[in-house]
């Protein structure tokens, strides 16, 4: 959320017509190749079990570090396991890891937030104060931190390492956002009316904030994978035998001389999604901004 934004989502901006219409703005096909790839790589990701793939963990699946072949299609590794199956499945921790943090923060950030922006002053101070400190650490360092302290390698362990370290911006973020809605127009006028706080804060704010924190989820999302495949090839992610993207590239490197396709699948994977990601949230949010200054 915090991470900046890579790379533009090439889409067309809103043009005129001759006859003084205002076009439609239309997606560039950068950002439709990202939503093909993440459509392609969830699908596979959920029905790997139904896929005619090998097991992840076979070691007779083909020669140990074997280039593309008829039956492995992106090689192997050096233990003989099939990348494009390993690759498939790792992308279950990837995307699950990614969106499970990104979602968690965002829904406990974004309602501590709310609260600070809405009643400022005493709760304001402590909140942002407590999100400072979160954000003070390095991001990475903080999340292994949380995982080997707490000595788990759980799925949940680390969704909830991930899920701290976006605590501090989305707190930070949604308050800001929260600031300047509550003192719109609309906000005054429940208020006259006799609105209860919670009232306000979910019928006049929410839906007035949601929007945006959501087109950042996106871009924190991309954060997020790229987080846990930090965590996995410092052997801090999901404890092998499951398979992480971060975890394949760590074991290839060290043979990286022998073949580059372990390093290269798992890598590539993790490119391609993070890209993918980071240019769809950014063509949202540009979409948000010029249909906000239309207004």
């Amino acid at each position: 959320m915090t991470a900046a934004m890579v790379g533009a989502a090439h889409d067309s901006a809103a043009t005129v017509a001759d006859d003084g219409v205002l076009q439609k703005d239309r997606l560039g096909i950068s950002v439709w190749c990202s939503v093909a790839w993440l459509a392609v790589l969830a699908l596979s990701a959920v029905f790997a079990d139904l896929l005619p793939l090998f097991d992840p963990s076979d070691t007779r699946a083909g020669i140990p570090n074997s280039v593309p072949t008829s039956q492995n299609w992106l090689g192997t590794d050096a233990l003989g396991r099939d990348l494009l199956s390993r690759t498939i499945y790792g992308a279950r921790v990837s995307l699950v890891v990614g969106v499970s943090a990104v979602l968690l923060s965002s829904v406990v950030g974004g309602l501590i937030g709310m609260v600070a922006g809405y009643f400022k002053r005493k709760v304001e101070a402590v909140t942002l104060f407590g999100a400072d400190v979160l954000m003070a650490f390095p991001t990475l360092l903080l999340a292994a931190s949380i995982v080997a302290f707490t000595d788990s390698r759980g799925l949940v362990t680390v969704v909830l390492a991930i899920a701290l370290i976006y605590l501090g911006p989305t707190i930070r973020i949604v308050r800001a956002l929260t600031l300047s809605t509550s003192n719109r127009e609309f906000v005054t006028a429940a208020r006259s009316l006799g609105a209860t706080n919670a009232r306000i804060i979910r019928r006049e704010i929410m839906p007035n904030v949601v929007p945006t924190l959501m087109s950042m989820m996106i871009v924190a999302v991309a954060g997020a994978i790229v987080a846990e495949g930090g965590l996995a090839y410092l052997n801090l992610s999901v404890a092998p035998p499951t398979p992480t993207w971060g975890a394949m590239i760590a074991a290839g490197k060290p043979k990286i001389d022998e073949s580059l396709y372990p390093v290269l699948v798992p890598g590539g994977a993790l490119f391609l999604t993070v890209l993918s990601l980071t240019l769809i949230g950014d063509a949202i949010q540009k979409r948000q901004a010029r249909n906000t200054g239309a207004i």
